[in-house]
């Protein structure tokens, strides 16, 4: 059974209603939900009706799908799911998709020696490992980061495809510095994770530099068809992060030389799993090792080194000497002030 991307909508909203137990859903309650989902994701504003919605359910309860949802009605009005755990999201695949993906797992694992294909290697592991989980109901055998309490993952699919066919979007934002939400017009470049946590790198209309939007504090956004996509000129992404760890950069930034110096302990460690692809030793030697990185000056570099505590020094640049050290000095304050009060 074929499954559209407007039914599939429909399910996982009436799935993430009935999750939600805070509050009773009545059938009217799950409609305007529904409507609304479908506006947000396809733009579309006549809603569904009453019987889609029913049809839905007995969908959703039977095993047409594989989910066999235990929907009740509680007082002739209220919909919920009996099993207080349970989620579509959380049923095994049948097995004719089963047999599907262990085909598209095999052909990836046949390029995974080709050096093109290295960096999928993680991905066909991943597919690999929740695939058997999910068929055979066994064991997880590999455990990749993640982070299930993580907000704006389900932006990540219509943000690529938006990038991909250079479409301009019209996004409600809230950072949080920000008291209000803002709601602009911007043009989407790419999409960056760093450490687990994704972001948007675009362009808002009139202005001709680059922002950094995280997915988390994404209200809504929608395709504005009629609005032109503006292309950003004069950057490269394929290497603009080379330069940087973590994400936080604009076109101005240059990067710098900076000196650091770790401990006998946390040497080898630094070492093995380099800060950045430009480390290099400078010295080495039974106290521990002096190295450098060619680095932009930001907040996700402080905060790798503050993260190694007294197991490393910065020796240079002299700013952001200054910065660690004031850093180090506010938090040392913070622990006084603590353990005098």
């Amino acid at each position: 059974m074929s499954i559209n991307k407007l039914a599939l909508i429909r399910y996982k909203t009436i799935d993430e209603c009935l999750q939600n137990r805070q509050r009773k859903w009545t059938l009217e309650d799950l409609i305007e939900k529904v409507s609304e989902a479908i506006y947000e994701n396809e733009g579309i504003r006549s809603g569904v009706s009453k019987r889609t919605i029913q049809a839905d359910i007995q969908v959703m309860r039977s095993d047409k799908l594989g989910y066999n949802a235990p929907i009740i009605v509680i007082d002739k009005k209220y919909y919920t799911y009996q099993d207080k755990k349970y989620s579509i999201t959380k049923t095994p695949i049948n097995q004719g998709d089963v047999s599907k993906l262990k085909e598209i797992v095999s052909l990836l694992k046949q390029f995974n020696g080709f050096g093109y294909f290295e960096e999928m290697s993680e991905v066909v592991a991943k597919l690999e490992n929740n695939l058997n989980k999910s068929y055979k109901q066994g064991k997880n055998y590999i455990q990749f980061e993640s982070n299930k309490l993580l907000k704006g993952i389900g932006y990540i699919h219509p943000l690529y495809q938006a990038i991909l066919q250079k479409k301009a979007l019209l996004i409600d934002y809230k950072s949080f510095k920000a008291k209000n939400i803002s709601q602009q017009i911007y043009y989407p470049y790419l999409l960056k994770e760093y450490r687990n946590r994704w972001f948007l790198i675009a362009k808002a209309k009139g202005k001709n530099v680059l922002i950094t939007l995280a997915l988390d504090r994404i209200i809504s956004l929608q395709e504005i068809e009629k609005e032109d996509f503006v292309e950003h000129e004069g950057v490269d992404f394929e290497t603009y992060y080379d330069d940087l760890i973590g994400v936080t950069k604009s076109e101005k930034d240059k990067p710098q030389r900076v000196v650091l110096q770790v401990d006998k302990l946390n040497a080898p460690y630094i070492l093995t799993k380099p800060l950045h692809s430009s480390q290099s030793i400078l010295k080495e030697d039974e106290n521990g090792v002096i190295l450098s990185i060619e680095v932009i000056l930001n907040f996700e570099l402080e905060r790798e080194i503050l993260g190694f505590g007294e197991a490393i020094k910065v020796l240079a640049p002299r700013f952001l000497v200054k910065k660690i050290k004031y850093r180090l000095e506010k938090t040392l304050a913070n622990y006084l002030q603590n353990s005098n009060s």
